[in-house]
């Protein structure tokens, strides 16, 4: 059985979120219970890219300053990191942390952002398909890990959460790579497991305060949601989230896998939820993008009619070049190297496409839109 702490916030006032914290924690069993005087805690917070927080793309600075306190009140040292989208250097941090309003936090708390852009590799004997990742350095640096993640939805895995926030600890545009090698949503949904895995996270927090649903994880629309999530399990931690934004949880490729694996049941058979009542705030009309990108005409048709099908089901990145500011963001993070810039706009190539969406993921005035056929938006209720 694994304690979930459900809270109602409905803003980022910071005497709210202090007060929420606290109560998290005693709700946990006590900070003491996982963490111990003096270790050093690395806050794996969200930071995709350079995003304002009101636009609800990353980790409010309010919430990740107030677990940071509470932490620092106990007798931890704290540092935040994230490995964002992209390349990873410096610079990049640099600019994210600004923008992200993360360089206040440490004006007024003795936190340490993360400028440590080395990486290392990880054993992982746990892993299905990743015995090993290539991480980033803090990781190795600091006693424990807890994962501040961002309630959003998710172009490529429907929902993003406290397992794929684990994703950021993998060094820079390794992240590409593993895009490339493992395009199958079932593959790359244990992949993130995997990674969750390595990562082992101590405890799971959730900003579910505000939270993004539509074309997430940075294009879609900021909506209230209103609570604070806090597990010892990143698994158990989901599958309440998507409870919350109306979501089955076996239809969440990442939940899926857990099921499979025998990290959770999938429902709330092995969660002690603790706090307030969830029916208050649960969202039946939380736009989630239907993700469908297995093969479901396997066995049925012969493989040159189902390679055809398939092609016509598949969603696409639709490019709105009169939106588009020619940034060549897209080009430079496509992990297939499948985009490519001409008089200063992008042209895909569709047939080497590996459907991931890091285009439209990393795309900073959101000019790419996932088109998906209607038959396939019809097959993915089935």
């Amino acid at each position: 059985m694994e304690i979930v702490s459900l809270l109602e916030c409905k803003d980022y006032e910071y005497s709210k979120l202090r007060a929420c914290m606290k109560k998290a924690f005693e709700h946990l069993g006590g900070i003491e219970k996982y963490i111990s005087k003096g270790e050093t805690v690395l806050l794996k917070v969200n930071l995709l890219m350079k995003k304002r927080p009101e636009e609800a793309t990353t980790t409010h600075p309010n919430f990740v300053k107030a677990l940071a306190e509470e932490l620092i009140e106990y007798g931890a040292k704290v540092i935040i990191g994230d490995s964002p989208g992209g390349p990873f250097n410096k610079k990049i941090l640099k600019g994210i942390y600004k923008v992200c309003g993360y360089e206040d936090i440490v004006k007024d708390l003795p936190v340490v952002l993360n400028y440590n852009t080395n990486s290392v590799e990880i054993s992982n004997d746990k892993g299905l398909i990743l015995k090993k990742i290539t991480a980033i350095e803090v990781l190795k640096e600091v006693d424990k890990v807890i994962s501040v993640s961002k309630l959003k939805t998710h172009g490529m895995m429907m929902f993003t959460g406290a397992v794929k926030n684990m994703f950021g600890v993998v060094a820079g545009l390794e992240k590409a790579e593993y895009h490339v090698r493992m395009p199958n949503n079932v593959d790359f949904s244990n992949a993130l497991v995997d990674i969750c895995l390595a990562s082992k996270p101590v405890l799971s927090l959730m900003d579910g305060i505000v939270g993004m649903e539509g074309a997430g994880p940075s294009a879609g629309d900021p909506r209230d949601v209103g609570v604070i999530l806090a597990s010892t399990s990143p698994y158990h931690l989901d599958i309440v989230a998507t409870r919350i934004i109306g979501l089955e949880p076996i239809k969440v490729p990442t939940i899926e896998r857990c099921i499979e694996r025998g990290l959770c049941k999938g429902d709330f058979e092995d969660i002690k939820l603790i706090g307030d009542d969830i029916e208050k705030f649960i969202l039946n009309d939380f736009a989630v993008p239907e993700i469908r990108s297995l093969d479901l005409l396997e066995g049925k048709l012969p493989k040159f009619l189902r390679d055809i099908i398939n092609g016509l089901l598949q969603p696409k990145p639709v490019f709105l070049h009169d939106q588009c500011i020619g940034c060549s963001d897209c080009a430079k993070n496509c992990p297939p190297k499948v985009i490519k810039m001409v008089h200063n706009k992008p042209i895909v190539n569709l047939d080497e496409c590996i459907r991931c969406f890091c285009c439209q993921e990393l795309c900073p005035v959101k000019a790419i839109n996932i088109h998906r056929p209607l038959l396939m938006k019809l097959l993915s209720k089935i």
